[in-house]
């Protein structure tokens, strides 16, 4: 085909602009959200994932029994109800009567104990098993010391749900929002095995059905009619697109290819305040930036070693030079703001000049036998990202600073970075944990010896997993959190975990998504969503003119 005549060139560019025109006025376009969501997902299946990124995902397709509202707090899902014993160790809940798979096969408590039992079965292998040992018998099942049906769940009938825990669980309710409470389809899971989530296959019992995903483009969802609130669920398609490049996604989110992005570059924060105030969202959030060392790794066992590299780290600079959107620096372990919790111990060297801070570290380095001659050459990994490169580059540099210390950096994506950490492939490694439930515990058990691949550095310390043992058993919540703050004491000194700041939730929402409130978990299900559409048509640039416009060939300007 030869080349197109320049008055044809012109006839199809007015034709594109009226199409796209057309697409942004058509109501179906109105009803269709596009996120920016940071990372790919490793999988869909909720036993097999442990980001937040997954989370954001699996929670628009399933719903526990318990989920969030729009401001982040539990409210009932699955269940429509639920009581507690005295001893406030056997709960019952009521599955929601109507309550359906997205194929119409009705939800029952069977359900619920099918997909207990198989994430704390030790043939799933789920990575994030143990944050359900609250569950009776849970460590046991999950160590293929007892089986699977001595754990504590049962089916009454259909519709009546009975979970016994190991020890009273303040956080409980909150836990039951979490992915890994999830059900999932027994009925499915028999017919394809580990093909369940493949779009052709896959069912869900929440607001919204898998109907694509094209690896490192975009996860298509569409709304289930058969979900239980589906009258009030606004947006009909959202497409989850991996933004791992915040740089790029501001980019994609300036040109309307992006509704909604998970984080937003750093460097460009004082840009975005002055031009885009009204989309640049920041807001407390229970979250810590740590470094993990593998302590089966020589010398990371050692803990002058760890508290000597955590010396020389200035938080200050993190947070006040590159990350600048209210992250404090972190000298203890829990974020501040965790009900039930004193805290209290910080960093004997806070506050310490820089001068005092260097030679301290210097001198348990050479106790550890490490000199200028004997130097600890060491490798340091971090997750792919603007900020990442900038944060792991800085900290080279003060480490460097050290007599006996030269880091060499590794850069690895977000998904595989990960999965060394829990491999436990790795000597150093940054990290972040963000509280699946309002509580110390969740953030301690990070480094308890029974919790598996989450203790990315396989941590050992008798005397704080006693600690966390004694806890657990506690009624009392005042004589708890003082339990519980002995065991951070005891991170903070040792620095198996080496934390650097608190951070704030960071995302960018165009003005015309509706429903959208910060909150402290940073749960943001798209079924409380809604678009303006008077709103939408107002903003300035065409979402589908550049994607109409270069499938012909054709540049086109972007709003």
């Amino acid at each position: 085909m030869g080349a197109l005549t320049l008055p044809f060139r012109r006839l199809l560019a007015t034709a594109l602009i009226a199409s796209a025109l057309l697409l942004l006025a058509d109501p179906s376009l109105a009803a269709t959200l596009r996120r920016g969501n940071g990372a790919e997902p490793g999988s869909l299946d909720p036993h097999y994932v442990s980001g937040s990124w997954e989370n954001n995902i699996i929670g628009d397709m399933f719903v526990g029994l318990m989920t969030e509202n729009a401001a982040g707090e539990a409210i009932p899902g699955a269940a429509e109800s639920y009581t507690v014993s005295e001893d406030g160790r056997i709960y019952t809940f009521t599955i929601r009567e109507g309550h359906v798979w997205s194929d119409g096969t009705p939800v029952t408590a069977e359900d619920f104990v099918f997909s207990l039992r198989r994430i704390m079965d030790p043939i799933t292998a789920a990575e994030y098993a143990s944050i359900l040992y609250v569950i009776e018998g849970g460590q046991a099942v999950n160590s293929g010391e007892a089986p699977v049906e001595s754990l504590g769940v049962r089916a009454i009938d259909s519709r009546t749900l009975e979970i016994t825990l190991a020890n009273p669980a303040p956080f409980f309710i909150e836990l039951l929002t979490h992915f890994t409470t999830f059900p999932v389809p027994p009925h499915v899971i028999a017919e394809h095995g580990k093909e369940w989530i493949k779009p052709d296959n896959v069912v869900s019992n929440g607001a919204y059905t898998l109907v694509e995903w094209r690896a490192k483009d975009y996860i298509h969802l569409t709304k289930n009619p058969s979900f239980y609130d589906a009258d009030n669920v606004a947006i009909e398609d959202v497409y989850f697109h991996p933004t791992q490049d915040a740089s790029a996604a501001l980019k994609r989110f300036r040109a309307r290819e992006l509704d909604v992005n998970s984080g937003a570059p750093s460097q460009q924060l004082d840009w975005l305040r002055e031009n885009m105030p009204e989309s640049l969202r920041i807001a407390p959030y229970v979250v810590v930036s740590y470094l993990a060392f593998n302590t089966d790794r020589e010398p990371y066992g050692d803990p002058r070693i760890r508290q000597a590299l955590s010396m020389a780290l200035e938080r200050e600079v993190f947070t006040e030079c590159i990350l600048r959107a209210g992250q404090t620096p972190a000298y203890s372990f829990v974020p501040p703001g965790i009900a039930n919790f004193p805290g209290g111990t910080e960093m004997d060297f806070k506050g310490l000049p820089r001068e005092e801070r260097l030679a301290r570290a210097n001198a348990l380095l050479a106790e550890a036998g490490y000199t200028k001659d004997n130097p600890l050459r060491m490798e340091f990994g971090y997750r792919e990202s603007n900020t990442g490169r900038r944060i792991a580059v800085l900290i080279q540099a003060m480490w460097k600073e050290l007599d006996a210390v030269r880091a060499d950096l590794l850069r690895t994506e977000v998904r595989v970075h990960y999965n060394n950490l829990r491999s436990g492939d790795f000597e150093v490694g940054d990290a972040g944990w963000i509280a699946d439930y309002n509580d110390a515990q969740n953030f301690l058990f990070l480094v308890e010896g029974s919790s598996g691949q989450m203790n990315y550095g396989r941590y050992a310390n008798p005397r704080f997993d006693a600690l966390m043992n004694a806890a657990a058993a506690e009624l009392d919540l005042e004589k708890r959190g003082a339990l519980l703050a002995e065991a951070e004491a005891i991170v903070v000194r040792d620095q198996p975990l080496m934390p650097l700041w608190f951070g704030v939730s960071l995302n960018l929402v165009r003005p015309y998504v509706t429903g959208w409130e910060d909150n402290v978990t940073n749960v943001h299900r798209t079924r409380f969503l809604k678009i303006d559409e008077d709103a939408q048509a107002k903003a300035p640039g065409a979402r589908e003119l550049p994607r109409i416009a270069h499938a012909y060939g054709l540049g086109c300007a972007r709003g």
